[in-house]
């Protein structure tokens, strides 16, 4: 089925992409963070799982989480596409559908007829966006994972001290490849209103890491020198850190200028700072970080973290709290914007989940179902192939 010619009617009560069909064939975070965005936006997702289901279901550790963040508003339909009727099946609902996400290793999609070359002969509208490790070229057949395209990409170089490369503290590189997996597919459906065609999208792991330090490569090409890690360097502001406050608690306080530097010392109540010579402007102050920075420590050790963040707040400096990624789920400004919303887990229960970062017409794009069953709606997604077959006139009639 040719769903090129899909309309478009825009409505205050429906979601952007609602009457888009999506069939999802991919796993862990990049393919399923596309799929998600995709969901959130109206589109009905399709996800397709073994009969074992999602690996990502029965993970653990720092895996436990991913089913549940980057699976939420899809319909599960179990199809072993291993065996001829499992893959006769998926390739049905392929041409029934408006756009195909897939993250495999190179090569599978293709060894079972699921690339774009074999589909879009049949599919011409269908819009395929790949998810890989690299783009073409000569890295294309290595595997990779996040952490490995950090490491190759600059970006663990850049997050760690020098010497000890580090891995960032989130799979970022598998959720913006999955963002630009997105971004990539709604350029192709309004471009398809046009040309009447589909095509097919890539999105790469180590690709999307060079992005991300693209601003530290021309820091080197205009500077003739390597970027120093971000924990070593030039600092252009003297005070820009983090300082244990009483009771070992720890906040980041900043004063980028000669304004705040002023307020600052206000908030503090020390006015010997401001009269110090050494530290009348950011210029001198910078010159003597080390040292300023020490006696700022001494001061602040003797601070309350409530009391003074309350100040700092209320002179408009920057500062903010080291906060854990368990505290967010209490956080005031997440719970009154509405950030986070309930949602239904596969097993009855609730879950608070973060919604996506940005409101559209006035409105947070929220949970639409309940996380779904492995095979939950298998039966509802391939009735409606049968009912299709059913409607299609024959070729004797």
């Amino acid at each position: 089925m040719d769903r090129s010619d899909h309309p478009f009617h825009p409505q205050p009560d429906r979601l952007p992409l609602a009457g888009v069909r999506v069939i999802e064939f991919s796993h862990m975070v990049m393919g399923p963070t596309c799929g998600m965005i995709l969901a959130d936006l109206g589109a009905e997702v399709i996800k397709i799982e073994p009969p074992s289901g999602d690996k990502t279901r029965t993970m653990s550790g720092v895996g436990l989480g991913f089913f549940r963040t980057f699976n939420r508003n899809k319909k599960s339909v179990v199809l072993d596409i291993q065996t001829p009727q499992g893959l006769a099946s998926a390739k049905e609902l392929v041409c029934d559908c408006d756009i195909m996400i897939e993250n495999f290793r190179p090569g599978l999609m293709a060894k079972l007829g699921l690339d774009y070359a074999t589909l879009s002969r049949d599919c011409p509208g269908l819009i395929y966006v790949s998810h890989k490790g690299f783009l073409p070229g000569p890295y294309e057949n290595r595997l990779a994972l996040d952490e490995v395209v950090q490491m190759m990409g600059g970006l663990s170089y850049m997050t760690g001290p020098p010497g000890r490369p580090l891995r960032a503290g989130a799979s970022v590189n598998d959720i913006m490849g999955g963002m630009f997996g997105a971004i990539g597919v709604l350029a192709a459906l309004w471009e398809r209103r046009v040309t009447g065609r589909g095509q097919e999208v890539q999105s790469a792991l180590f690709e999307n890491c060079a992005f991300l330090v693209a601003s530290h490569m021309q820091q080197a090409a205009m500077s003739g020198e390597a970027p120093p890690p971000m924990p070593a360097r030039s600092n252009p502001w003297s005070v820009y850190d983090v300082f244990t406050l009483a009771d070992d608690q720890q906040l980041f306080i900043a004063a980028v200028s000669d304004k705040q530097w002023d307020v600052l010392c206000k908030v503090l109540d020390r006015p010997d700072l401001l009269d110090d010579p050494l530290f009348a402007t950011n210029a001198q102050r910078v010159e003597v970080r080390p040292h300023l920075l020490e006696r700022l420590g001494e001061i602040l050790r003797g601070h309350d973290i409530v009391e003074l963040s309350a100040k700092l707040d209320a002179a408009g400096l920057p500062y903010a709290p080291i906060a854990r990624p368990d505290q967010l789920l209490d956080d005031p400004h997440l719970r009154q914007s509405g950030g986070l919303a309930p949602m239904q887990t596969a097993e009855g229960g609730t879950t608070d989940v973060v919604l996506l970062p940005m409101l559209m017409n006035g409105r947070r794009l929220g949970v639409q179902r309940p996380l779904p069953r492995i095979g939950e709606h298998t039966e509802e997604v391939l009735a409606t192939l049968a009912t299709r077959k059913k409607e299609q006139p024959s070729a004797t009639q």
